[in-house]
């Protein structure tokens, strides 16, 4: 019997008919990912399933170093099929861990393979995945057509010349693909060389020289306005918590002469002028109607053994411990009150905080848009069942879960899509299960317009995305017997 059958994840018939009818055939708007534009520009052939399933994955790799494998099979110089198998023999290992249902439910959606995988079955699914790899819609563009994928939001560098983005545009794909602006490298000021380098980039891509704040300032706005010319409508952010320490334009100016000039900071300082960024960074999305995304309170690169081995982002974060909501609240009431409060998804990675972030955003909502300010999906550590539910709950408890703006893959992977699906599975879950208890009403045609908002409707009318639409053929809200 197969693992993944119809109704996995959905408990009762409420659930069942729940996604079935309203959310199985809703497109997907991924607003937050990590593909590579490239890969889409070139519509990527995938030679073998090691290149599109464990390149790069770091999940997996974390739960291959659990299982006792050698670096070597994650990372290192084995033979592909032997990094395969080894995580093959690992899968077993993993059962109530998410990836043993991602595992499964990505081998039965890309290549119809219902076969359990553990180091016994390695080679035939090898075999038979690799084949399948040879078809057209198992390229870029042939995965992102099969999956609904009406729009990715890659996520760039400012100094990103965006010429894949170009080419994308011009290649007739159907997805539309669009930037995010993420400005991570422009807060650096702790380490001298790195900032200095990559102000140096800026430069280039600005072609303006850059000698003073003020020019540094000037060429962050030139590329924000590049982007917003290649259909960018969101900034990103990954930060250990949201900056908004006091900071006067003459400190600021300060600052960045010293570590222009090579000089390290004091510990105080670096978090000041991050601070004074963020608050040209709120001006600029507010000014462009942008969505401004503040991935909060990771852990990165936490293993320095490892991470001057192989390089940071190898699998070595883990979920933060700092205190998020106040300075959440410092940052968006700064913002609110010199009235440039853009729109806001707020994602939060410690489920400790859950109840305080939902409450942090209420304090910002306004007659502008419904939901202006959102409490972002279940991201990194906590995108699972559980993570998910958690999420959903305090959402719906302490705001309007009705205006939720949905699930994102947040994946260098392009095998990542049946997340969606693992997301929507668990919503109707959730709600059909309520709903045969009593604790939500018995009206499938409520409930079910409420999932085709979250699944789709939600984001595409928050993010105005341009040209991003519903497809003609996809129903909003399905009527019985179809």
């Amino acid at each position: 019997m197969a693992f993944i059958t119809e109704d996995f994840l959905l408990q009762s018939n409420a659930a069942k008919s729940l996604y079935h009818r309203y959310a199985a055939a809703q497109p997907i708007l991924d607003y937050h990912c990590h593909l590579s534009a490239q890969d889409i520009a070139e519509n990527r052939r995938f030679h073998n399933l090691f290149e599109i399933w464990l390149q790069g994955d770091h999940y997996k790799w974390r739960a291959m170093r659990a299982n006792g494998i050698a670096e070597r099979f994650c990372t290192g110089d084995a033979e592909l099929y032997e990094k395969f198998l080894a995580w093959a023999q690992t899968v077993p290992h993993t059962l109530r861990n998410p990836l043993y249902h991602w595992t499964h439910l990505e081998l039965k959606r890309y290549f119809g393979i219902d076969q359990l995988l553990d180091g016994a079955s390695a080679q035939k699914i090898w075999q038979q995945a690799n084949e399948r790899l040879l078809d057209d819609d198992l390229t870029a563009h042939g995965i992102l057509k099969k999956f609904g994928v009406v729009a990715v939001c890659t996520t760039d560098d400012p100094t990103d010349s965006l010429e894949y983005h170009e080419r994308i545009r011009n290649s007739g794909i159907s997805t539309k693909v669009f930037p995010t602006f993420r400005p991570d490298w422009a807060l650096r000021t702790d380490d001298p060389f790195a900032f200095n380098e990559w102000t140096d980039r800026l430069s280039a891509a600005a072609e303006k020289d850059i000698s003073n704040l003020s020019d540094f300032v000037d060429a962050l706005a030139q590329r924000h306005e590049y982007f917003h010319g290649h259909g960018c409508r969101l900034s990103d952010h990954g930060l250990d918590r949201c900056y908004c320490d006091p900071c006067s334009d003459r400190e600021a100016s300060s600052f960045f002469d010293r570590v222009r000039a090579g000089k390290n900071l004091s510990p105080p300082e670096p978090a000041k002028f991050a601070s004074h960024l963020m608050m040209l960074f709120g001006r600029l999305d507010s000014e462009k109607g942008w969505t401004k995304q503040l991935h909060l309170g990771a852990f990165r690169n936490t293993n320095t053994r490892m991470r001057l081995a192989i390089g940071g982002d190898t699998g070595f974060d883990s979920i933060g411990d700092r205190p998020q909501t106040g300075s959440l609240i410092a940052y968006l009431d700064r913002l609110d009150r010199e009235k440039i409060l853009p729109k806001v998804i707020a994602f939060n990675v410690n489920p400790t905080d859950n109840y305080a972030m939902a409450t942090a955003i209420g304090n910002f909502q306004d007659a502008s848009i419904p939901g202006k300010v959102q409490f972002g999906p279940a991201w990194w550590f906590l995108d699972q069942k559980e993570g998910i539910e958690l999420q959903l709950n305090a959402l719906s408890n302490c705001g309007l879960l009705s205006r939720f703006v949905g699930m994102v893959t947040d994946s260098r992977s392009f095998m990542s899509y049946p997340r969606h699906e693992y997301f929507r599975r668990v919503l109707c879950n959730l709600l059909g299960n309520e709903m045969e208890t009593g604790l939500l009403p018995n009206d499938e045609k409520m409930i079910g317009a409420m999932v085709t908002n979250i699944c789709f409707d939600n984001a595409a009318a928050y993010l105005k995305l341009p040209s991003v639409q519903r497809p003609a053929e996809v129903p909003t809200s399905p009527t019985q017997g179809e």
